[in-house]
């Protein structure tokens, strides 16, 4: 390659990712998006521009032959994962025929991978007992995850919306916490009897001793009195399940997923437990209509005499 090609390669390499950049801006602008799930669509487009840029190929001048290749490329991948691919990469395009970069979707005509449906993976309400007393109130720290748990579970928060509440969200007298989700949008949940009572213990204690002297809004602070990672409360959640004895494969949203599950297998309202968990489309809620259906059919085929 001489040297005039490869300063034009990376000039293009160069434009292309400027291309990305105010496409990921624009779905920000647009659509509110977090920084999790912007970051996922960076990775993915970054990803596929690396390949483009092996194969020598601009990405205006994609053809749906490539698509393809790429998604064949990748080999043993789960069918999830090439999905999430295909749909950065269409919205990408998307955006650059409305920007008129482009004339046509090259993904127009791609099929994404048909996805099977994964029941979100719950707790019994045994077990949820047993992980929300595995924390040792008698411990500062103690209450304080203590308090987190059950918060959880009775309101169904994301555990990104749990770790970043602050004081201001909350209000003990009436019960409640105002939560910003996803897309900016707000919501109001209830606490319930137990976590606000918890909640009110942690406050009037625990979490002074915690910042000692520290200043900050953040309701439930590290050590450090900064807002706890995600990363640090996945770990404290799987340290009491194995407290606990709960030999399950635990996921993040565990206790979301119980929260929701539990609601529906005691009769809730279906739109009820879509506003509380903040979906903005009711078939996101509706899988826990199949998770409720996949107990009920245990019970009967357990219990039942010709189960």
């Amino acid at each position: 390659m001489t040297k005039s090609m490869n300063q034009n390669r990376k000039k293009i390499l160069k434009k292309s990712c400027e291309t990305i950049d105010l496409f990921l801006d624009s779905l920000w602008m647009e659509r509110g998006l977090s920084k999790n799930t912007l970051a996922a669509y960076r990775s993915d487009l970054y990803k596929f521009l690396i390949w483009l840029d092996n194969q020598n190929i601009e990405i205006t001048k994609v053809q749906p032959s490539n698509i393809l290749a790429y998604l064949a490329m990748q080999g043993k991948k789960s069918t999830r994962t090439l999905a999430r691919n295909l749909s950065s990469i269409r919205r990408l395009y998307e955006y650059l025929c409305r920007e008129e970069k482009i004339k046509v979707n090259p993904v127009d005509n791609v099929e994404a991978p048909r996805l099977g449906r994964n029941l979100p993976k719950s707790l019994t309400e045994n077990e949820v007992d047993l992980l929300l007393d595995a924390p040792d109130v008698k411990q500062v720290l103690g209450l304080r995850d203590k308090s987190m748990l059950e918060i959880l579970y009775a309101t169904g928060l994301r555990v990104s919306e749990l770790v970043t509440l602050t004081l201001h969200q909350i209000n003990l007298r009436q019960g409640v916490i105002r939560v910003t989700g996803k897309g900016n949008k707000e919501r109001l949940v209830p606490l319930g009897e137990v976590s606000n009572d918890w909640l009110e213990k942690y406050i009037a204690s625990a979490r002074n001793e915690i910042l000692k002297n520290k200043i900050t809004d953040t309701l439930f602070p590290s050590r450090r009195g900064k807002i706890m990672a995600r990363q640090t409360f996945w770990y404290m959640v799987k340290r009491y399940a194995i407290i606990a004895g709960i030999k399950k494969d635990i996921s993040p949203h565990i206790l979301r997923h119980a929260f929701a599950t539990h609601l529906i297998n005691h009769g809730a309202d279906l739109r009820v437990v879509q506003m509380l968990l903040g979906h903005s489309d009711i078939s996101t809620t509706q899988i826990y209509t199949h998770v409720a259906r996949e107990r009920l059919k245990d019970l009967h085929s357990r219990h039942h005499p010709r189960g």
